[in-house]
């Protein structure tokens, strides 16, 4: 399968997760538990596929002795702008609104002091002045630099061998991300009143961002000839600091505030990785990428 018709699939499934995750706030109640789970094992993951998927094949595109420290500053400032934007958006928040979440077991609710309600007047369990509408925007954002970084890590794979995992791994982490990033806008938008026509809108919208920053890197970088090397390796490095950045702030919190999970937590977490990590290690293509990069290292 040729890396367009790659990009067209995942493309679709991307669209069909996040909708189907922002849906998910209209119809069923995530637990808290369950919920905590989910993104400490994408956490895991993204920041697996970040060290053994983005940077190996950055680095390789450009090579050890020409590229490391350009891709080292491209990791840097994706780090620092997805830091930058998840401070002034507050995108990224340990929990839903209230009303999302379905009551917690009775020993955490004592705890932790939760106190759980429902109807109109909830309150949503999230920083200070955020709202939907700053949600929205900086997980656009988000997702956009998800696109990038899927267009990239396809455009990054060896002629004949265009199926290697570095883009399975990629579009796994984003594919398991993103309904949990529609659930934060549409959950956010009920618990603010905003009718259902208005969160199914931007529900969809988010949806296609994703696949549509794919899709531009894709056409960009194929339009630049062998200066496209360079610009695919900038991309991965980029996006693999914002994974990095996004893992460990959606980690962090939960690790610390909710130590009655922290076990669980801390194992799923390093399941993500597991995966990331026997995923990477599975193809010939590693092989191949681990021996060139020893020979370059050691002219």
């Amino acid at each position: 399968m040729s890396p367009m018709l790659l990009l067209l699939a995942y493309g679709a499934a991307l669209i069909v997760f996040s909708v189907a995750g922002g849906a998910l706030t209209q119809r069923i109640a995530m637990t808290h538990t369950r919920t905590q789970l989910a993104m400490s094992l994408v956490s895991g993951l993204m920041l697996g596929i970040a060290f053994f998927h983005l940077l190996p094949h950055a680095v390789l595109t450009l090579g050890v002795e020409e590229g490391l420290s350009v891709v080292m500053s491209w990791l840097m400032l994706g780090l620092v702008v997805m830091l930058l934007l998840l401070r002034m958006l507050h995108f990224h928040q340990p929990d839903y609104p209230a009303e999302v979440l379905a009551t917690c077991d009775h020993d955490h609710d004592h705890d932790q002091g939760v106190a759980h309600s429902s109807g109109s007047d909830v309150a949503p369990m999230v920083a200070p002045g955020v709202n939907w509408r700053g949600v929205l925007i900086g997980l656009t954002f988000h997702t956009f630099i998800d696109g990038v970084a899927l267009g990239a890590a396809l455009l990054s794979a060896p002629h004949g061998h265009q199926q290697q995992l570095i883009g399975f791994g990629v579009f796994l982490a984003i594919l398991l991300h993103k309904p949990l990033d529609a659930m934060s806008i549409t959950a956010l938008m009920k618990a603010s009143g905003t009718s259902a026509a208005a969160q199914m809108r931007a529900n969809l919208v988010f949806a296609l961002v994703c696949p549509l920053g794919a899709l531009l890197f894709y056409f960009y970088a194929t339009q630049l000839g062998v200066n496209g090397e360079a610009v695919i390796a900038a991309a991965l490095a980029f996006s693999a600091g914002a994974f990095v950045c996004i893992a460990l702030s959606d980690l962090l919190p939960e690790v610390q505030f909710h130590s009655h999970d922290r076990v669980k937590l801390t194992a799923v977490f390093l399941l993500g990785i597991l995966i990331a990590y026997l995923m990477a290690h599975s193809t010939p293509e590693h092989t191949h990428a681990v021996a060139t990069l020893g020979m370059l290292s050691g002219r």
